[in-house]
Formats: C-alpha cells, sequence, structure tokens
C-alpha cells in the first residue's frame, strides 16, 4: 500500500467515522448497553480495516460503515417504539438492594458478587450496604443508589414541608411512551382505574395525551404532556 494511499483511507475513515457517530447520537456514548457496546466495536473494526487492510476496498469499506450505522439506527428506533424489543436488545434495570436487603438472587442474575457492589456504591458515594434503602443496576453497567431518608441531606423543600408522608419508597414510572405499565401498577396495589381517575382529577381526558406520569413518593401523580412546546 503506497503512502498516499493509507494517507487517503486515514482521512477517509476519519471522517465518515466522524459523521457516523453524530448522526447515531449522544446515547451511543453516555448508555453503553449490550448492542452499543457490539455495535462500538464492529464499527471499529470495520474503520481499523478500512485503514490498514488494502484487501478491502475504500468503497466497500465505506459501505460496510454506513450499512452497519443503519442496523443500530433501526434498532434505537425499535427500542423507542417498541417496549417488548427494548426488553430484548436492552434489557432491564435489576433492584440489587431492595428496602435496605441485599437481594441475592438479583446479584447473581447480573454476576456481581458483593465486592463489585460494594465498588459500584463506593463510586456513588456510599462506603456502607447499611446507608443504602434501594440500589438499582442499571442497562448501562452503572449502579443508581437511593440512600436511607435519615442518610439524605436536608433539601429547602424538606425545610418547607418538614412532616411530608413517604408512602412509596422511590417515584415508579406508571406511564413511558404513552404505554400504561400496568406491572409497575400492580406492584403498588394500584390498577388502571385509579390511574384514570387520577388523570380526570389533573384535566386529562385521554392516556393518549400522556407521554410520561410517574407515581412519586408521596403518593402524587407527575404528568408530563405529549407533544409540549420547546423553549429556545
Amino acid at each position: 500500500m503506497q503512502l498516499s494511499e493509507l494517507l487517503l483511507r486515514v482521512f477517509l475513515g476519519f471522517i465518515v467515522l466522524f459523521i457516523l457517530a453524530r448522526t447515531m447520537g449522544r446515547k451511543e456514548i453516555s448508555q453503553m448497553t449490550f448492542f452499543n457496546f457490539v455495535s462500538a466495536i464492529a464499527i471499529g473494526t470495520i474503520t481499523g480495516s478500512l485503514v490498514i487492510n488494502q484487501n478491502l476496498s475504500i468503497r466497500n469499506g465505506i459501505i460496510a460503515l454506513v450499512g452497519w450505522t443503519i442496523i443500530t439506527l433501526l434498532m434505537g428506533y425499535i427500542d423507542i417504539k417498541f417496549k417488548k424489543a427494548r426488553k430484548l436488545t436492552t434489557g432491564e434495570p435489576i433492584i440489587v438492594i431492595k428496602e435496605g436487603k441485599v437481594m441475592e438472587n438479583s446479584l447473581r442474575s447480573t454476576r456481581l458478587d458483593m465486592d463489585a457492589l460494594n465498588a459500584l456504591l463506593r463510586q456513588s458515594g456510599v462506603f456502607s450496604v447499611q446507608d443504602v434503602d434501594y440500589a438499582i443496576f442499571e442497562t448501562s453497567g452503572q449502579l443508581s443508589v437511593l440512600k436511607k431518608q435519615e442518610k439524605l441531606p436536608v433539601t429547602k423543600s424538606d425545610l418547607s414541608f418538614p412532616n411530608k408522608v413517604k408512602v412509596y419508597p422511590t417515584a415508579t414510572q406508571v406511564i413511558s411512551d404513552g404505554q400504561v405499565h400496568l406491572t409497575n401498577l400492580s406492584r403498588l396495589d394500584l390498577d388502571e382505574n385509579w390511574l384514570q381517575q387520577q388523570l380526570q382529577n389533573s384535566g386529562v381526558n385521554s392516556i393518549s395525551e400522556v407521554f410520561y406520569a410517574e407515581i412519586q413518593t408521596d403518593g402524587t401523580l407527575y404528568i408530563d404532556y405529549k407533544d409540549d412546546n420547546m423553549v429556545h
């Protein structure tokens, strides 16, 4: 391979990879799920082959990169539109500590041991399992931690409402992408009739008007409507 061809391949590889990375969006970097991981490896391998493998023509290398990007974008669209497919491609968050108790079965399913769990807790600024109320192992491999009430710092809302009643341990989504999560409702001993009534009390006539809704820890319902006007 001549030097001029190598430099051309390096330049084209960088330009194409940069454009495709911008096209795929920030999620590919910020939330590294199973498919994102496979996609990143594949695109990196194809780009490397495009640069140094003279048996791979520039045209075929670019076609392979664009083709893999189209597959990645298609999978991203499926993730957004179809929740069941999302569970298959990206998995689900798993509760590994619930109400201060370590869920051994959840640890086994996520292939975590206590040393790894403690390391993730320390990365979240928690140095004792005793301080944790809930911990959720996200699909990106990160650990989301909710400390026990007495371990949380005091906020302005706490000073304004010191006797605020906590009905549920964490906020729970009941509508996502316009679809009702009946499983989450049943976990809270609630049903769709209760949800419909709460929506009507808030002036919502149909679930189709709601993009996202979650039940707060005090039992109130937070609602985000579809097609909110964006403020520039």
